[in-house]
């Protein structure tokens, strides 16, 4: 799921239409994962899909849905986020109602995170975990009022996340997924609210508003590590939506730059970083579980703080000319979860899984980048800063 600050992760939705849907919410944590298809399957396609095909965007499988990957270049996409603005369609990603009086009591017992500490107006980052403290998804939460919340979800995770809560209502409760009702568009840099005439707002805080006359949720999340909003909206509306950002000079932005971009910043991608097989505690993430609450999978989590981990996720930057790779192994064990070339940095850099003793910063550590050992080192996350940030 940010506009969000080095611990958080932020990207997500609401919803709109009767008394109790005003637009949507989107959990912008659009993960980057190219997933195989087999050829017979039909990839869903969302409201934008005919936007991008006009103009020009190359179009790949992602998670079951047919998605842009770039339209003039990763590299020139990234730079646009991180220099002035960029567009990202995330309409494929999850957006689950729970409504009722006791809507706050079933999200409080499922979900990592404290939930009362948010207001009505306000969005957090959580984790949906299993018994053994594994990460299912992680998700933003949107509090539209005491009896009424905004989950969005990872598209790829979209059935688990809706299946899990479903079946566990309690009496007073009532899950219903959205999803399909709403477009998503992510608008991230340091320019992004200036050219759509928005006022700055605090982060993980959303409201409703208007975007080129169109109705919109403006959530104050993103997956970028930039300022700016991801703006939910009735399908109907999105390609009206779309255009006017676009005609607002935003450049209109694919997964590729938007992998590239969340990797600078340290943001987990789910199947990559964080998986069911993960826990929150080893993967930096314990600053989201509140450890003194029940929920599932928390006596593990109590468990492995308590022990402490034996493996840890930490960033790292190339000494050597090399890219890593998911999947690349760490000499002395663990291995590459995610990997890239920095166009802002203009070197490889990456995150992945170390022995708790060469977790820490400035420890040497060596990649086997197919075959060949390349040096790298352990560093702060986030990897990437804006100036004004040091």
């Amino acid at each position: 799921m940010v506009e969000r600050p080095h611990a958080l992760l932020a990207d997500c939705p609401v919803s709109l239409g009767d008394p109790v849907r005003r637009p949507g919410f989107v959990r912008g944590v659009v993960h980057l994962r190219v997933v195989k298809v087999s050829p017979v399957q039909t990839l869903l396609k969302t409201p934008l899909h005919e936007r991008h095909i006009a103009a020009g965007a190359r179009m790949v499988p992602f998670a079951g849905w047919e998605m842009p990957v770039q339209y003039a270049g990763v590299i020139a996409e990234h730079r646009a986020v991180r220099t002035d603005s960029g567009v990202f369609d995330v309409s494929h990603m999850g957006e689950l109602h729970v409504e009722g009086p006791r809507a706050q009591d079933l999200l409080q017992g499922l979900l990592s995170n404290d939930l009362e500490r948010v207001p009505d107006g306000g969005a957090q980052y959580t984790l949906l975990t299993n018994e053994r403290g594994g990460i299912l998804d992680d998700l933003i939460v949107y509090r539209i009022d005491p009896y009424h919340f905004l989950v969005v979800c990872n598209s790829s995770n979209r059935d688990v996340v809706s299946g899990w809560l479903k079946e566990r209502e309690i009496r007073g409760s009532e899950v219903r997924d959205a999803s399909d009702e709403y477009g998503l568009v992510a608008v991230q840099g340091p320019r992004a609210l200036e050219r759509l005439g928005l006022p700055d707002a605090k982060p993980f805080t959303h409201a409703m508003g208007d975007v080129g006359g169109i109705e919109v949720m403006i959530n104050r999340t993103g997956y970028t590590g930039e300022r700016g909003c991801e703006l939910l909206c009735a399908a109907e509306d999105a390609s009206a939506l779309w255009d006017a950002v676009l005609d607002a000079g935003v450049v209109p932005c694919g997964l590729g730059a938007r992998d590239t971009l969340r990797l600078e910043v340290c943001f987990p991608l789910h199947g990559n970083e964080i998986t069911p097989d993960t826990d929150a505690i080893s993967a930096g993430l314990g600053w989201t579980c509140a450890l003194d609450k029940e929920f599932t999978g928390v006596e593990e989590l109590r468990r492995v703080k308590e022990k402490r981990p034996e493996q840890k996720l930490v960033a790292f930057v190339m000494d050597e000319k090399a890219v890593p790779r998911n999947g690349m192994p760490i000499v002395g064990g663990g291995e590459v979860t995610s990997g890239t070339h920095s166009p802002m940095l203009d070197r490889g850099i990456g995150m992945g899984y170390v022995p708790f003793a060469s977790a820490s910063s400035g420890t040497p550590i060596q990649i086997d980048v197919r075959g060949k050992t390349r040096a790298a080192t352990v560093v702060p996350k986030p990897i990437y800063k804006r100036e004004e940030e040091h």
